[in-house]
């Protein structure tokens, strides 16, 4: 029996790979832009807004990051359409991914918020500034930029999170590989493949958000 490892099986179905792979980064980059959104006005909302709003924010955080995302996955796929509401598998990815995000990001984003010196906002009220104006020039622009190298560290991790979705028959490339695994019987090297295909894309989203966060923030401190 030959133990010799053969990519041939596996490589023939690339195309299979790179379908799985456009749909981790719409996955991912749906899922980022919400759960940004999420996070942004939670932030806000935690820091500027009346009591109960931040004890609201307060208690979504605290039961989304001492869930797993797994559970959370369930109850939007399956636990939901006992209420009505139904979601194809993607969507249900989509959404729950963002939920999940929008958690951390409101966490990251806040630490930043309350960095922000008072004088500085004081300053801008003195300038006839409105609220509105002073939370999104005075507040938000220096808070991300703050914490942007936290913020871009978990959107690493919520790319690589995508791999979870496939159990909720959500297709995706660690899916598509379980898929293969089962056909080829090549386990070995479809996992090899994937990983290799995983490696290249966070590394090369590390660079993008490197190079993007130079772009947004290229003023000094």
């Amino acid at each position: 029996m030959t133990t010799a490892l053969q990519f041939g099986p596996v490589l023939v179905h690339l195309d299979r790979f790179l379908w799985g792979l456009t749909q981790t980064l719409q996955y991912a980059v749906l899922s980022i832009i919400f759960g940004t959104m999420i996070g942004v006005l939670g932030a806000v909302g935690r820091v500027y807004g009346p009591r109960w709003l931040s004890w609201i924010v307060g208690a979504y955080v605290e039961l989304i990051r001492n869930t797993p995302l797994l559970i959370q996955l369930y109850i939007v796929y399956f636990s939901l359409p006992l209420i009505g509401m139904k979601f194809t598998p993607g969507t249900s990815a989509v959404i729950a991914l963002s939920i999940h995000l929008g958690a951390y990001a409101t966490e990251i984003i806040r630490a930043g918020v309350e960095s922000i010196p008072v004088g500085q906002i004081e300053a801008a009220k003195s300038l006839g500034l409105g609220r509105y104006r002073i939370i999104r020039h005075v507040v938000l622009v220096p808070a991300v930029r703050a914490v942007y190298p936290s913020l871009s560290a978990q959107f690493i991790l919520q790319l690589m999170g995508t791999s979870i979705v496939g159990a909720i028959a959500a297709e995706e490339l660690t899916a598509i590989a379980n898929n293969l695994v089962m056909q080829t019987f090549r386990s070995f090297e479809v996992y090899i493949v994937v990983a290799v295909i995983y490696f290249v894309v966070v590394q090369s989203a590390s660079l993008l958000l490197a190079g993007l966060g130079r772009l947004l923030f290229r003023w000094k401190q």
